[in-house]
């Protein structure tokens, strides 16, 4: 079975850290369409939705962070397009709180939200990061992957 989104080379911002909080954003996204496809439980989607949130802010933080440190131009439409979001995650997990079903609808516009965020405004940012001299490669494991992944164990 293929994968709700394919991560790719298009997906990336060639630095690698981002990179590796995006495909942990795509792979939760894969999980909630699985979920929703096999018709798990509410309780299984709505965790799964939770942790994006979690993650999705754990991410958005870092990317600020950055923007503010190196005095990119963009940030106040950038940070204005990730609360947005944020918003309508907290939204979302309010509606599926009070019993609403989670769709297939749903998915999608998660799907349409992050790879257009990524190919477009993330894109934008990336060359003006790299000539601030952030390196585009790490030397260690993803900090945020490793953060997450020992969250999502507990």
């Amino acid at each position: 079975m293929s994968k709700f989104i394919e991560w790719s080379s298009e997906l990336s911002v060639g630095i690698e850290e981002i990179d590796a909080q995006h495909q942990v954003l795509v792979d939760l996204l894969n999980q909630i369409h699985e979920a929703i496809q096999q018709r798990h439980a509410a309780e299984v989607t709505q965790s799964i939705i939770e942790k994006l949130g979690e993650y999705t802010r754990i991410h958005f933080a870092v990317e600020e962070s950055l923007m503010r440190i190196l005095h990119y131009p963009d940030y106040e439409s950038h940070k204005s397009a990730h609360d947005k979001l944020i918003e309508q995650l907290l939204d979302l997990q309010g509606r599926l709180n009070t019993g609403k079903a989670v769709s297939f609808e749903l998915a999608h516009f998660l799907k349409v939200w992050l790879t257009k965020h990524i190919m477009e405004s993330d894109q934008r940012y990336a060359p003006y990061f790299l000539e601030q001299g952030i390196k585009p490669n790490l030397s260690k494991q993803s900090w945020a992957k490793k953060l997450w992944g020992s969250l999502s164990r507990g």
